[in-house]
């Protein structure tokens, strides 16, 4: 009971994990700079994997999509590459913790159940490791212009999509380690097993010991019937 609550928890922080990372990734606020009047913010500018865009003092968006993949840069592919990675490892991760989990009946022997009940767990985990590598990568180049003296285009900071991923991530990694390790039920219903036919065995063999093996034919004592009745050449009864 123990452990299907732990396997219940581990599933709600997964989940929890994949839903903020599904979200990361078309969020707009990936990095975002603003240029301020005198009074009032006059402009802001942001932008994410797929587009850059500036919105006025009045609440109007202007988006530009990126042009090209290949004339993207290197950071922006690859970190496109690993949400992506991400946001698929942990579907499938849900839908081994369905199949693999105690509450469930699907998924076979309680053994079985456990294996895949860890192969989510290392669902989780990849896709919570992508998703903590892309958002790490893109913070990197932000903060690196950022402090860079020698960067004169427009500098930008971190945006609250980037936060958002690294708790998916955190969540993401933390119930997959938790779903790995209820894998330790699966073999100590193994071990019980085990020990089973190992004291099946040995009692056979003190039964053997004592000179009852019941492999062992036994004899029916002899017709006492007869015994006074001889047949031969000179036969008499």
């Amino acid at each position: 009971m123990g452990n299907m609550a732990t396997e219940i928890i581990a599933f709600l922080l997964t989940i929890s994990g994949w839903i903020l990372i599904s979200s990361t990734l078309p969020t707009d606020y990936w990095k975002v700079s603003s240029v301020d009047g005198t009074v009032i913010t006059t402009a802001t500018f942001w932008s994410n994997l797929w587009k850059t865009c500036v919105t006025d003092s009045t609440g109007v968006s202007n988006c530009k999509d990126f042009p090209s993949m290949l004339a993207l840069d290197a950071y922006i592919q690859v970190c496109r590459g690993l949400m992506i990675s991400a946001v698929c490892l942990g579907f499938f991760g849900a839908i081994l913790a369905l199949v693999g989990m105690k509450c469930t009946k699907i998924g076979g022997s309680e053994t079985t159940k456990a294996r895949i009940t860890c192969l989510c767990g290392l669902h989780f985990i990849l896709s919570g490791i992508c998703s903590m590598t892309a958002c790490s990568l893109y913070a990197h180049r932000i903060t690196s212009e950022f402090f860079d003296p020698l960067f004169v285009k427009q500098k930008f900071e971190l945006g609250a999509a980037l936060f958002i991923g690294w708790a998916g991530s955190v969540l993401s990694i933390l119930g997959g380690f938790i779903f790995c390790f209820s894998m330790t039920e699966g073999f100590s219903i193994r071990e019980y097993s085990y020990n089973g036919a190992t004291s099946f065995i040995s009692t056979r063999t003190k039964i053997t010991k004592m000179g009852k093996n019941p492999e062992t034919p036994q004899k029916d004592p002899p017709d006492q019937s007869f015994t006074g009745r001889k047949f031969g050449r000179n036969a008499y009864v």
